[in-house]
């Protein structure tokens, strides 16, 4: 970007002195022959051929910021869309963790009513088992969901942090 304003800033210094040229010119006029006319008909063509260069310039300088615009525009679209997809599969893995953990309560609820029966002698030892292992199924399968939802997350931030790096 310091290019670009730097070619700005010399494009409107050659403009100021063209400007400039010109106005000590005057008119210039086929009927006022006479020995500076030569000089002064080179210095014109010298002046419009600088001008010339400078547009050409200006737009060349033009067209790169479209180009930096551009890429610009794409990058800030692909960080968005990167954004959309992180915190969808974030609302994906809360809604399953929301679940795992329902289910866990509701397991211990069972544990604990089991539990009871057994104290008072009314449950037999094989339901009791049963939920315990309901129970640590359910424990591990909320363990395996967040630690999907950590693998999810640190598979996106390893690019970024490459990119830190690389660029730091």
């Amino acid at each position: 970007m310091g290019e670009i304003a730097e070619f700005e800033r010399r494009i409107t210094a050659a403009l100021q002195r063209i400007g400039a040229g010109l106005d000590q010119l005057g008119p210039i006029t086929e009927a006022q022959p006479g020995p500076d006319a030569g000089d002064l008909a080179a210095d014109v063509a010298s002046l419009r051929d600088a001008l010339d260069d400078e547009r050409t310039v200006n737009a060349q300088l033009g067209e790169r910021l479209r180009a930096v615009k551009e890429r610009e525009a794409e990058g800030l679209a692909e960080a968005q869309a990167r954004i959309e997809a992180m915190t969808r599969q974030l609302d994906v893995q809360g809604l399953e963790l929301q679940r795992m953990r329902k289910t866990t309560i509701q397991l211990r609820e069972q544990l604990r009513v089991l539990r009871e029966a057994q104290t008072q002698g009314l449950a037999d030892p094989q339901m009791l088992n049963k939920a315990m292992l309901g129970e640590l199924e359910a424990l591990r399968a909320a363990r395996q969901s967040e630690t999907a939802e950590l693998d999810e997350i640190l598979a996106e931030l390893a690019p970024l942090l490459q990119e830190e790096q690389i660029g730091g």
